[in-house]
């Protein structure tokens, strides 16, 4: 037997039990009038006439009741005592409680009470009427009085009172037993208009009274009077009972408005319980199955849909469907008996199931913008391949760290490289790669302390910020444990693969916030490579990164704010002709204090401090505006700018070059994107696909410094360039160099084959310009042509041009019209097309 089932059987005992209590009282008090009526001898046809007027007044007063419903149990408020009193007024007291129960038994069988619901009425009125013949026996009350009507109101209202006390504490207690509302709930409600009928009822006792003492044959008035009294207070009871029902669906309808969908449901049940005197209420999701069910007061189950419902009593099921009639649930209510909800309840219940509706739809909604926003937050902050924490969320976590350092201790960043992790992709490929980055994130995260963030900076570096440091030295003991995680080798498809990296640490800066910390754990990081150490603590005398501390972030900050970032332009000329084609942009800083400084003494400190968009933005729009400009003085020049490895992590990079070229009115093939030959390059997926769409809008790629490394032709094969540029060593190299000679042939011959322009760089002499010409490079810049210049000088020198030519800074090397014989070298290889006399100025 369930929890429910027994407080329902105990329930039904103390109901029984009182009921039982009450009719055998009225029982005795029943035998006692027969008693006293048969001592008075056998009754005369005026008792007997006296007696059917009483039993008729009673069944009227029995018979117009308000009728109201507490759960599933119908309960009557009737006019029964008026009756008894009135026939206190006229009649013997025994005679008035036989007639009384013999009244209340016609009226209740009319309606075709319970048998348990009868006996009680019958009982508990005949106990009224015996304690109210009980109190004007007490106060020297005969029914034969012919005293006036002021001297006996004292009894009068005397016995009203025990009646109505009595009437109270005999009738609640069974309705809330049988009911199972509580005692107290059901005193307070309506109490002001029970009161307010109390007194009316008075009134109308005391009014019956003064007629009958008048002249007893008015009796056949009173029922008249009774019922237009009626009428006015079940009117007044309807009108409040509305009111207070639309209030109370206000609400509950307001209380559903809330965003979180458990409050939601739970306040359903509860406000549903209540607000149609519901025994049970369930509300059942179609979305997820889930099953919510309670009472009032408590929730009695929560989980999956399929657990049994209440096995007795009637169900009211109404669907949860919205103004677009889908349906997302239902609502049941539980009653203990039967039960027929009145017109304004199933309108009711209609609206509370529609804004439940609302409310469970908006909550899900909610809730689901929510998990959205944090996914969303999530991925903008965290590494997609490696769950770690990215640099953006660093650079936040550790500026909140070092705002309150003085209280949580010392910070430090620990950053790690992984060394020759480029043979890992290029051996396995790069599911392997990424699965290694994976198993060092792993093992990284797993020592690093609780309070500690670890991080993924893009391709094989990491990076974690150390917190709660109580002194600068044991920064070094922390970073040689998360190094040390690292040593046990790594099993990658039946291969046992060795990760060694290298690590440099630095303790938080008095200034400059968390990008000089991070700046100076780049620098620490960048000399254990250098000197083959596994780790290296950033040291202020060691600090070659900067000249002059020109890198700090203060003066960078201010050198982006306020402009100081310039560029100049070295013009690319025909090796044949000697006329312009393009322009290399390069930056300058133009320092307020030491004067112009050069980009390879602050470039690797701008990458490292954050501020790299902000620098690449800048060299950008002066290079377009310079390339716009020389377009507009008839000159159609191509502008080249060298981009940072780093700028191409950066998936919004191509972007910002487009909307750049928008904004400037500049042709997307007016622009080259220099790319530097980087290790990394080749191996991460996102400078693919940042590569592939600057190529497929139209800008132009050049690979700079091509044949400096190792990989040139695996480097050449997967980025989509259109130009390669030689590097100055071997220009300089080519006359007392026979190898340097066979790498620009051969580079030459690549780019032939590829269908690529191929630029030599650091072209200083005419000798030099000759040999690459025949060599079959058609391009070239260098000091032999110009030096870098600002925009404003270089549309003024190729306007002035060499010789008269405009366009053009050198002779060309035929003069137009003549016959070139090329030499062997350069004739291997020539398409038709190549084999032209001279090439247009």
């Amino acid at each position: 037997m369930t929890r429910t089932e027994q407080d329902d059987t105990g329930t039904d005992r103390r109901l029984v039990l009182l009921v039982g209590l009450v009719v055998v009282s009225a029982a005795i008090a029943a035998v006692i009038s027969i008693r006293d009526i048969s001592a008075h001898g056998i009754p005369t046809f005026d008792d007997l006439a006296t007696a059917a007027k009483l039993t008729f007044l009673v069944v009227v007063g029995a018979t117009v009741s308000v009728r109201i419903r507490i759960r599933s149990t119908p309960h009557g408020i009737s006019w029964t005592e008026v009756a008894v009193l009135a026939g206190l007024a006229f009649a013997p007291i025994p005679w008035v409680i036989l007639c009384t129960g013999l009244g209340v038994g016609i009226a209740r069988a009319i309606v075709r009470l319970a048998p348990l619901k009868l006996a009680f009425g019958v009982a508990k009125d005949m106990l009224l009427a015996t304690a109210a013949g009980l109190v004007f026996l007490a106060m020297d009350w005969s029914w034969s009085d012919e005293r006036p009507l002021s001297e006996r109101i004292v009894p009068l209202i005397a016995a009203y009172l025990v009646v109505v006390v009595l009437d109270e504490a005999l009738t609640l207690p069974v309705i809330s037993l049988a009911s199972r509302v509580s005692l107290s709930k059901l005193f307070s409600r309506h109490w002001d208009l029970r009161l307010a009928s109390g007194i009316a009822r008075l009134l109308v006792v005391g009014s019956i009274v003064l007629i009958l003492q008048a002249d007893k044959s008015l009796l056949l008035i009173i029922p008249p009077l009774v019922l237009s009294l009626h009428l006015a207070y079940s009117s007044r009871l309807r009108s409040r009972a509305e009111r207070d029902a639309w209030q109370q669906l206000a609400r509950a309808t307001d209380a559903l408005n809330d965003v979180d969908l458990n409050q939601v449901l739970r306040t359903a049940v509860h406000s549903a319980a209540d607000l149609f005197n519901a025994d049970q209420v369930e509300v059942t999701r179609h979305d997820g199955g889930r099953t919510i069910r309670g009472d009032s007061t408590t929730i009695t189950f929560d989980g999956p849909t399929g657990e049994p419902p209440p096995s007795t009593g009637t169900t009211i099921t109404t669907p949860l469907q919205g103004h677009d009639g889908v349906e997302i649930g239902l609502l049941h209510l539980w009653f203990p008996g039967p039960i027929q909800l009145s017109e304004r309840e199933r309108y009711t219940l209609r609206t509370f199931a529609s804004a439940l509706c609302t409310a469970i739809r908006n909550a899900s909604a909610y809730a689901e913008l929510t998990r959205v926003a944090d996914e969303h937050a999530h991925a903008a902050s965290h590494d997609v391949l490696t769950g770690l924490a990215n640099r953006r969320h660093l650079l936040e976590r550790g500026t909140e760290q070092l705002d309150r350092r003085h209280a949580d201790g010392l910070a430090a960043v620990l950053l790690i490289d992984l060394n020759h992790f480029k043979e890992v992709n290029d051996t396995l490929g790069h599911p392997s790669g990424d699965r290694v980055l994976i198993v060092v994130a792993d093992r990284l995260r797993a020592v690093a302390g609780p309070d500690d963030l670890v991080a993924r900076l893009g391709g094989d570096e990491f990076a974690i910020l150390i917190s709660g440091l109580p002194a600068p030295a044991v920064a070094t003991h922390r970073a040689e444990r998360l190094l040390a995680a690292l040593h046990e080798p790594i099993e990658l498809d039946g291969m046992r693969i060795s990760v060694e990296a290298s690590g440099g640490i630095a303790v938080a800066p008095g200034t400059g916030g968390m990008p000089e910390l991070l700046r100076r754990a780049d620098v620490a990081m960048y000399q254990a490579k250098r000197a083959g150490l596994r780790l290296t603590s950033y040291a202020a005398n060691r600090d070659t990164a900067d000249v002059g501390r020109l890198t700090l972030s203060g003066d960078l900050s201010r050198a982006v704010a306020e402009r100081e970032f310039t560029v100049d332009f070295q013009p690319i000329v025909d090796l044949c002709t000697g006329a312009v084609v393009a322009a290399e942009a390069l930056a300058r800083w133009q320092h307020p204090t030491h004067g112009t400084i050069d980009p390879l003494r602050f470039l690797d400190a701008v990458e490292r401090s954050g501020l790299l968009p902000a620098f690449t933005g800048a060299v950008l729009d002066q290079s377009i505006v310079a390339a716009d400009e020389w377009q507009a003085a008839g000159f159609d020049l191509t502008v080249a700018v060298n981009v940072s490895p780093r700028s191409l992590l950066d998936a919004s990079f191509p972007e910002v070059v487009l909307d750049r070229l928008e904004s400037h009115g500049l042709p997307p093939e007016r622009l080259v994107l220099e790319l530097t030959e980087n290790l990394t390059l080749s191996q991460l997926e996102v400078v693919d696909r940042v590569l592939g769409q600057l190529r497929d809008a139209g800008v132009r790629l050049a690979l700079d410094d091509f044949g400096t490394g190792y990989s040139s032709l695996s480097v050449l094969s997967r980025i989509p360039v259109h130009e390669l540029k030689i590097d100055r060593t071997f220009v300089m190299a080519m006359e007392t160099s026979a190898e340097a000679v066979a790498v620009i042939r051969s580079t030459v011959d690549l780019g032939r084959s590829l269908d690529l322009l191929v630029i030599a760089e650091g072209v200083e002499s005419e000798p030099q310009r000759r040999a690459l010409w025949e060599l079959g490079c058609t391009a070239g810049q260098g000091h032999l042509f110009a030096r870098p210049m600002t925009a404003t000088r270089m549309l003024a020198a190729l306007r002035r041009g060499a010789d008269g030519r405009s366009g053009a800074l050198a002779q060309p090397l035929h003069d137009e019209g003549s016959v070139i014989r090329l030499s062997p070298g350069r004739r291997t290889g020539l398409r038709q097309t190549d084999r032209l006399p001279h090439l247009p100025a």
